[in-house]
């Protein structure tokens, strides 16, 4: 019986920081990979980097967006798009 109960300090320890701790960010994770996965051609995202573009083609792990006035188009990796910003959002 000693001995379970030296053992059950740190398994409190293991399920209190899983619940505080690793769920949420796994829970995160997913939630952001499923975003990537269902970006679309026309869609305003933001990169990791802060550039706010528009999708005008997809491919398998390539994303061409447009940015600016100008239209300038260029390539980034789907793993770059932090965030799909609504265009519901930005009309209200």
């Amino acid at each position: 019986m000693q001995g379970f109960s030296g053992l059950l300090l740190p398994i409190l320890f293991l399920v209190i920081f899983y619940f505080l701790l690793i769920r949420p960010q796994k829970k995160k994770q997913k939630q952001i990979e499923e975003m990537r996965q269902n970006l679309k051609v026309g869609d305003e995202v933001t990169t990791i980097g802060g550039i706010y573009g528009k999708i005008t083609k997809l491919k398998d792990d390539i994303v061409t967006i447009e940015v600016g006035s100008d239209k300038n188009k260029f390539e980034i990796a789907r793993w770059a798009i932090g965030s799909v910003r609504n265009n519901t959002e930005t009309e209200e």
